[in-house]
């Protein structure tokens, strides 16, 4: 199954596909990848790898290219376990990495839909993210999507009501997890890559989910393309021009929703009163980017319409929050914020600090004990297992003037209720004898001579909510 972009950063470049050849040959995709990348010597390439027809002919072609171009090939499959074959589909895949002296790496993943979710998009969202946690670093993922799967792409945007941005559909080349997403071959049509799979004698695997009518790829690719093509044989390479012209489009909104957002930004969140001077559609186009921006998916037109009206409307003391599926919006006094929608509360655990000095937690974020001479925890009033947990409500801390609420501590850190939930407390049994860094029960602070180190942190929402407060001493990695 082959879809669209997933999510990417901002600022994709925007590049010209030089014109498909016939017959297709190496020479022409080693021109292409140096027209989105520049010189190729020393690169490194990884194939997302499924052992279908595009897959085959693209990592075959690279592989071809390696000693002239001093390239470095591997071969990534993601085996979604969604067929009773996959199995074998998956063996044969490395096989055919094998006959090509190609480094392969399987990488068996569970496809969880979330309710509403169908199931194609599910797989891809699942697909990219093993991908993203397998590349090594420098990198580039280079995927087999052509000028059908443009094709397709646009229509089905289309017919779901997309704007400018789902319309432009695929870029040859993206930003994307810190590294380059490249599709070489989205000028390049389905029948030549079958030429050249005859013509080099490649196999390779048929899903044959590719024939379920169920899903909307497969009924347009196979019930309605075909009579399109009838009436108009050119129709994939006059919309794939279609989705180009779309594509400058974007690039001039996202420049101009960059230059709006310039002067609304305040660290992570957005300013309302900021936002409010501009015309609703600039609005629109603003928050669009930044929600891009921050990683998550783009809500609805009518989630979008009620975050740009109403809720920026609303008083600065009600709290509103816009959910939708993969994301929310949640305002604080003049502050907007972006979150993951659905996350679950933060788990309580232990931590082996001397063994582990420092210690995952969910999200992203980590928690450190890091030894300092002039640091402000006396490590020898630690026990050797400390409890990390997070507010539950009601906690209250030992202080050296008597005791003081926690929501009161965290409320005078200027953090938003929401955050509050994130900042990790760390205890000496049922007391609680730090807060993040930003607090140290007095019992436990270092004194002369004394073996000492500070607490950190990398990526907790708290921490960036606050970084430009200068608060916390955590930093986002």
């Amino acid at each position: 199954m082959t879809g669209r972009d997933p999510p990417a950063a901002a600022g994709a470049r925007l590049t010209s596909a030089r014109p498909a050849p016939e017959p297709l040959t190496p020479d022409w995709l080693a021109a292409q990848l140096t027209a989105l990348i520049g010189a190729l010597r020393a690169r490194s390439l990884c194939v997302a790898f499924s052992g279908g027809l595009d897959s085959s002919v693209l990592l075959a072609m690279l592989a071809g290219l390696r000693g002239s171009r001093r390239l470095r090939l591997r071969a990534l499959h993601v085996n979604h376990q969604l067929h009773p074959d996959a199995a074998r589909w998956a063996q044969a895949a490395a096989a055919q990495a094998r006959r090509l002296r190609v480094a392969f790496e399987r990488i068996d993943v569970a496809v969880l839909p979330r309710p509403g979710e169908s199931i194609e998009a599910a797989a891809r969202a699942v697909r990219y993210r093993a991908l993203g946690s397998h590349l090594r670093d420098a990198e580039l993922l280079v995927t087999a999507h052509h000028q059908e799967d443009q094709f397709e792409t646009v229509l089905l945007a289309l017919l779901r009501g997309s704007g400018v941005r789902g319309l432009s559909a695929m870029r040859s080349v993206t930003p994307w997890g810190g590294t380059l997403l490249l599709r070489p071959l989205l000028p390049i049509s389905r029948a030549q890559l079958e030429r050249y799979a005859g013509e080099h004698a490649l196999a390779w695997s048929e899903d044959p989910s590719n024939l379920d009518e169920r899903f909307d790829r497969n009924y347009l690719r196979r019930r309605v393309l075909p009579l399109i093509r009838q009436r108009w044989p050119s129709a994939a390479v006059t919309v794939s021009r279609s989705a180009s012209h779309l594509l400058e489009a974007r690039a001039l909104l996202e420049q101009q929703a960059l230059e709006q957002l310039e002067g609304a930004r305040d660290g992570p969140a957005l300013c309302v009163s900021v936002l409010s001077r501009l015309t609703a559609v600039q609005r629109g186009n603003a928050l669009r980017h930044w929600i891009a921006e921050r990683g998550l998916t783009a809500p609805d037109h009518r989630r979008l319409r009620e975050i740009a009206g109403p809720m920026l409307q609303s008083r600065a003391d009600a709290l509103p929050v816009v959910r939708w599926q993969g994301g929310e919006l949640r305002r604080h006094g003049d502050r907007l914020f972006a979150l993951q929608g659905g996350a679950a509360p933060p788990a309580g655990r232990f931590w082996d600090w001397r063994a582990q000095p420092w210690l995952p937690l969910e999200g992203g974020s980590a928690i450190g004990l890091v030894r300092e001479q002039h640091g402000d925890v006396r490590l020898a009033a630690l026990p050797p297992r400390l409890t990390i947990g997070f507010r539950q409500g009601g906690e209250r801390l030992q202080g050296a003037h008597g005791r003081v609420a926690l929501k009161t501590l965290l409320q005078a850190a200027g953090l938003t209720p929401w955050e509050r939930a994130a900042v990790p407390l760390i205890g000496d049994g049922e007391r609680i004898i730090a807060v993040a860094d930003v607090w140290l029960d007095p019992a436990y602070r270092a004194h002369a001579d004394a073996e000492a180190g500070r607490l950190a942190g990398t990526g907790t929402a708290a921490a960036m909510a606050a970084a430009d407060a200068g608060r916390f001493r955590w930093r986002r990695d």
